[in-house]
C-alpha cells in the first residue's frame, strides 16, 4: 500500500449532506503544524473545494475520529444540520465500529465475546495505561464488551497469526451489525484497516488492545496502538498457501 498522498483520497459514499473518505493510514485528520503535509482535512480542499465551509475552523465538518495509524472509513457532515444529526447518532451510542486486525497466534475459536472489564492502572510508571479489572492497581473497572470474529490464520514473518474482525460494545452483541461490516469490508475496503459505521454502542479507550493482549493474542505488528495498517503491507500469509 502506497503512503498517503493529496491525490490518493478514496471516497466511499457521498450525499448532498454526507462524504465518507476512506481515510489512509499514518494520516492525520487535521493539524495545525505546517509540518503536516498530508492530512486529511487538506485531501478534502484539494479534491472538493467547493464543500470547504468558512464557517468552521479546518473546512470540513468530521463527525467522529480516526487515530493517526488508523485507516478506515470516516464521515463528514456537509452541513450544520447533516453534523447535528451524526452527532446525536454518536451520543445516543448508535453508531457501530468495526476493526480488522492481524493477532499474534492463531485464536482457537471461529468467534469470542471477550467480557473483562477495563479500568485505568494507576501503578507507578505506567499513567494513562488501561488495564483489566484483577489487575493489581487497577482503578475504577468498567464493564466492557468486544465481539471478536475469526476471518483467517497465516503467518507473519513466519510466526502465526489471525486475521480478525473487532467490534467494541458496551451491551449484549448485535450479530446483524457484524455480518454487515463483513459484507462492506469485502465489497468495498479490501485488505486495508477498516472503521465501519453502521449504528449502535461504543466501547472503552484501547478497549481492542486490552481484550485482545489479556486473551493472549495481541494486536500486530505493534501493541502500543489498537489497530495498525494490515495485511497489505506487511507480509501476511494466509494458512495453507506457499511461503515465498
Amino acid at each position: 500500500m502506497e503512503p498517503g498522498s493529496m491525490e490518493n483520497l478514496s471516497i466511499v459514499y457521498q450525499s448532498r449532506d454526507f462524504l465518507v473518505v476512506n481515510k489512509h493510514w499514518d494520516v492525520r485528520i487535521d493539524s495545525k503544524t505546517w509540518r503536516e503535509t498530508v492530512t486529511l482535512q487538506k485531501q478534502l480542499r484539494h479534491h472538493f473545494p467547493e464543500l470547504a465551509d468558512p464557517n468552521t475552523y479546518y473546512g470540513f465538518r468530521f463527525c467522529h475520529q480516526l487515530d493517526f495509524s488508523t485507516s478506515g472509513a470516516l464521515c463528514v457532515a456537509l452541513s450544520k444540520a447533516a453534523a447535528g444529526s451524526a452527532y446525536r447518532c454518536f451520543k445516543e451510542r448508535r453508531v457501530t465500529k468495526a476493526y480488522l486486525a492481524l493477532l499474534r497466534g492463531h485464536v482457537q475459536e471461529s468467534r469470542v465475546t471477550i467480557s473483562y472489564a477495563i479500568g485505568r492502572s494507576s501503578t507507578e510508571g505506567r499513567a494513562h495505561t488501561m488495564c483489566i479489572e484483577g489487575t493489581p492497581g487497577c482503578e475504577n473497572p468498567k464493564p466492557s464488551l468486544t465481539e471478536l470474529v475469526v476471518l483467517e490464520h497465516g503467518l507473519y514473518s513466519g510466526d502465526p497469526v489471525s486475521k480478525v474482525l473487532l467490534q467494541p460494545l458496551t451491551a449484549q452483541p448485535e450479530p446483524s451489525g457484524l455480518y454487515w461490516a463483513l459484507e462492506v469490508l469485502g465489497r468495498s475496503c479490501g485488505d486495508a484497516v477498516v472503521h465501519v459505521l453502521s449504528c449502535y454502542p461504543k466501547g472503552r479507550t484501547h478497549q481492542l488492545r486490552v481484550h485482545c493482549s489479556a486473551r493472549g493474542h495481541p494486536v500486530m505488528p505493534s501493541v502500543s496502538r489498537p489497530v495498525h495498517p494490515i495485511p497489505s503491507c506487511l507480509p501476511w500469509t494466509p494458512a495453507g498457501a506457499p511461503t515465498p
